[in-house]
């Protein structure tokens, strides 16, 4: 299959559209995400200062480089830093700025500074607070019901939970929206296709992408033990960010704390939290980073290793919103472009779980966005509707 990543030339979603979703971003989410920060920890009057020079510079001021000595400055000149450096941010692509917002972010708190902070998330106390909230001990307890269902029902179950928790995006809940008190409506629905790619008969390693921690990654692990359980899988790679990201994404010490969560609980979820602390143990399940998951480019940009790692496995699941953007571009498609086109250049067969937070969005009926459209709705962007997508 010949990919097309750029299909119709769709322009790439940038940030200096007026009433744009990406403007609303950059304007209102990333200052309040600031302030979070601010109050999350007790930072030094360096940091407070970095802090607020970052946030006059996101609203007033062009974007500027990261310092010269910084451990990532190649990486980001590779990235096209100098194609931005000295415009506003609201010039940038979306995918570009959000991104270096986050790497600007950590580095006015001094994450990779050496000295007491290093290695901080400033993200974690909003992380936790999740993840041990009440919310999540509901979650836990119903596991308890798992047991009485059929393979089939248990599998459609999980995969179910594993699309809607990605509504547990703790930056699109910094504005005070609550999406996990909508209905959800899936837009389209490759269920079907997504068990048929995973083969029982010679099962072979499935590669996870994970968005984010706590709450979503709950359900995602809850997936992967069934993967294993089922032979569906003989192995998981699940893919972690390699440092704090978007808020809520998943680095590996989120991997430990939801683990920790699951195992730890009583009933089902204590016991599928054991068999994945086992899995860990002996190589089933296998925890995964590389620096390109933090970068601000689509996947088709991937770096020659990271494609041979991915080639390997037999199916990649994709999960989230931010992964779907790089997944197919982060551009205005028409809704009835074609998801298999535009993912044809991955390295494996793709299966992406995601729930719409953004206004990128492919594969879709003629019908079917017609109808969306016809709702005067926002639904490319409330949180409130889903997608199950496969190219096999």
């Amino acid at each position: 299959m010949t990919a097309n990543p750029h299909e119709d030339d769709a322009p790439v979603i940038r940030c200096d559209e007026p009433g744009s979703f990406a403007r609303d971003v950059l304007a209102t989410r990333h200052p309040a995400l600031i302030r979070q920060v601010r109050d999350a920890h007790p930072h030094t009057p360096d940091q407070h200062r970095a802090l607020d020079a970052l946030l006059a510079e996101t609203r007033d001021s062009v974007l500027r480089p990261l310092p010269a000595d910084a451990h990532d400055h190649a990486a980001w000149a590779g990235w096209g830093m100098a194609d931005h450096v000295g415009r506003s941010w609201f010039d940038a692509p979306f995918l570009w700025a959000e991104s270096y917002f986050y790497r600007r972010l950590l580095g006015a708190v001094d994450h990779f500074a050496p000295g007491p902070w290093q290695g901080l998330d400033p993200f974690a106390p909003v992380k936790r607070a999740e993840l041990h909230g009440t919310a999540v001990d509901e979650e836990l307890r119903a596991m308890d019901a798992l047991p009485d269902l059929s393979r089939e029902e248990e599998a459609a179950t999980l995969v179910q939970a594993a699309v809607w928790g990605n509504r547990a995006d703790l930056g699109f809940l910094a504005t005070g929206a609550d999406p996990a008190q909508a209905t959800g409506d899936l837009v389209a629905d490759d269920s079907d296709a997504l068990w048929a790619a995973l083969d029982t008969e010679t099962p072979g390693t499935v590669a996870v992408i994970a968005d984010n921690a706590g709450r979503e990654l709950i359900p995602d692990l809850v997936l992967i033990d069934h993967l294993l359980r089922h032979g569906h899988a003989r192995t998981v790679v699940l893919h972690l960010k390699p440092q704090p990201y978007y808020v809520s994404d998943a680095t590996p010490a989120d991997l430990v704390d939801a683990l920790r969560r699951l195992s730890g609980a009583p009933g089902h979820a204590g016991e599928i939290g054991g068999r994945l602390w086992q899995a860990v143990a002996t190589g089933s399940l296998r925890p995964s980073v590389h620096p390109f998951f933090c970068a601000p480019l689509p996947y088709a940009a991937m770096p020659d290793d990271l494609r041979r790692e991915l080639a390997t496995a037999t199916l990649t699941i994709l999960k989230g919103d931010l992964n779907y953007r790089r997944l197919v571009g982060d551009r205005l498609y028409r809704p009835t472009a074609s998801f298999d086109r535009l993912t044809g250049y991955f390295p494996t067969p793709v299966a992406a779980l995601r729930t719409l937070k953004s206004d990128v969005v492919a594969g879709l009926t003629a019908a079917r966005a017609a109808a969306l459209d016809a709702t005067g709705d926002r639904w490319r962007t409330s949180g409130t509707h889903a997608l199950i997508q496969v190219r096999r």
